[in-house]
């Protein structure tokens, strides 16, 4: 699909599920949708954090979304999607039980979840589908600031252990 500079009325969305609950990441903060695979753990994460996967070289850390919006948990799928986006510090995976694919809605369609309930942590906006509710995710504000320190502080254990220092 060729996406077009000059759609600025419009917003783009990568729209998936969790249980019947859709949410959305904008466009440009995903780098690409896969089948969930092996995770392996990593010692010392936030609870948030499955674990990590190797990918295309990286070591790129498993979010549990299910946790963080309080969704009962479950083993992983294998019809179950990683959805690999980008934060403004890196990139992450997303467990989701389904991706429905890229979504363009008209800017008007988007609500700031500021003019919903103000002070909503890890939800950026609202999308307004003729179904239903699409929540649009703030992945710079999905892991708290603790969350990031230590996941830092995993990743750089495991790096370490692995280049035996």
């Amino acid at each position: 699909m060729v996406i077009h500079e000059e759609m600025t009325d419009q917003t783009q969305l990568v729209a998936f599920r969790l249980e019947t609950q859709g949410y959305a990441l904008y466009l440009s903060a995903v780098e690409r949708v896969v089948r969930a695979a092996e995770i392996t753990p990593l010692p010392k994460a936030p609870e948030i954090v499955m674990g990590v996967v190797n990918w295309q070289g990286r070591l790129v850390p498993v979010v549990n979304m299910r946790r963080r919006f309080g969704l009962p948990e479950r083993d992983l799928d294998l019809s179950d999607r990683f959805i690999f986006a980008r934060t403004s510090k890196r990139v992450v995976a997303l467990v989701a039980d389904s991706v429905d694919g890229v979504m363009i809605l008209p800017r008007e369609d988007v609500i700031s979840s500021e003019q919903i309930v103000p002070g909503v942590e890890y939800i950026e906006g609202v999308a307004k589908l003729e179904d239903g509710l699409l929540l649009i995710h703030d992945l710079d504000r999905f892991l708290s600031l603790e969350e990031e320190r230590a996941l830092d502080s995993a990743l750089e254990s495991t790096l370490d252990s692995e280049h035996g220092r």
